[in-house]
């Protein structure tokens, strides 16, 4: 019985700090430097997109007859 639970305070041991070691590293990465900014990123416009029926590898053309 002892040895069981010897074994599961380890376990959770290394377990939570395992992940504060990850906490740690994502931090100093950057990863929640700016968390605003994505709620705000889709409203903006993509200037590199292009609309599909300017893509120059549709060869379709939407005022052309279907055959």
């Amino acid at each position: 019985m002892f040895k069981s639970i010897l074994i599961l305070i380890l376990l959770s041991f290394f377990m939570g700090t395992a992940a504060w070691l990850v906490f740690i590293w994502s931090a100093k990465k950057g990863h929640y430097d700016d968390i605003e900014r994505a709620k705000y990123r889709m409203l903006e416009d993509d200037d590199g997109l292009q609309p599909p029926d300017q893509d120059p590898k549709n060869n379709s053309h939407s005022d052309s007859p279907a055959p």
